[in-house]
């Protein structure tokens, strides 16, 4: 009857150590997914949109224009994006 006992007192303590770690992986994907949203959310409040950087963009093309410089349009967008982002 003892071991009988013990065994099931055994198996009781892996059920109790297996919850734990689950519960504790749990929790931890739980802080992850949290951190993911706050990170992502910081990123689209620093991130300009998309018709800002163009009128932004055009308005480095018209001065490069004005001023008679080189460039190209992708110079003038990601100029555009720098600005913006800071």
């Amino acid at each position: 009857m003892a071991a009988k006992k013990k065994s099931i007192t055994k198996k009781v303590a892996v059920k109790k150590v297996s919850k734990k770690a689950v519960t504790k992986k749990v929790a931890s994907k739980k802080v992850a997914k949290k951190a993911t949203k706050k990170v992502a959310k910081k990123a689209r409040k620093k991130t300009p949109g998309k018709a800002a950087i163009t009128a932004k963009a055009l308005e480095i093309y018209l001065q490069r224009k004005l001023s008679g410089k080189p460039g190209d349009d992708l110079s003038d967008w990601l100029q555009a994006e720098k600005a913006l982002s800071k």
